[in-house]
């Protein structure tokens, strides 16, 4: 047993110990495919946010400040009216203003209502 301990500690230590190769990567610069100017049919186009897309990003940003403000105890604020542009703005993809949507918008914007209805009914539900 001990014979055969010794022979698998050594096995190891042999096979450990062995220097293993790195494969080197040859990197071969041509002048001619490193071009600044982009190839022809395929020119760069800016992305533009849908209106859908950037009100909801205004939203995002709200709600962060509005979860500040709540953590800190400062005071809520009024509804931001522009929320209700969700029912109007246009989307990235139409197919999208479906009827899911719709009904999961309405839902979203009565509860961002009920988070900025009256303070005092937030302090007395506190206590």
């Amino acid at each position: 047993m001990n014979r055969f301990f010794i022979v698998f500690a050594a096995s190891i230590l042999f096979f450990s110990c062995q220097k293993k190769e790195e494969k080197k990567v040859e990197i071969k610069k041509d002048s001619t495919s490193c071009s600044t100017k982009p190839s022809k049919g395929k020119e760069f186009e800016m992305y533009q946010m849908s209106e859908m897309a950037a009100l909801m990003e205004q939203m995002y940003v709200e709600n962060l400040a509005l979860k500040e403000r709540i953590v800190k105890g400062e005071k809520i604020g009024n509804f931001p009216d522009y929320f209700l542009e969700i029912y109007t703005s246009k989307f990235t993809d139409e197919s999208d203003n479906d009827a899911f949507f719709k009904q999961n918008a309405k839902v979203y914007i009565k509860a961002q209502q009920v988070i900025y209805s009256d303070e005092k009914e937030v302090e007395n539900s506190k206590t």
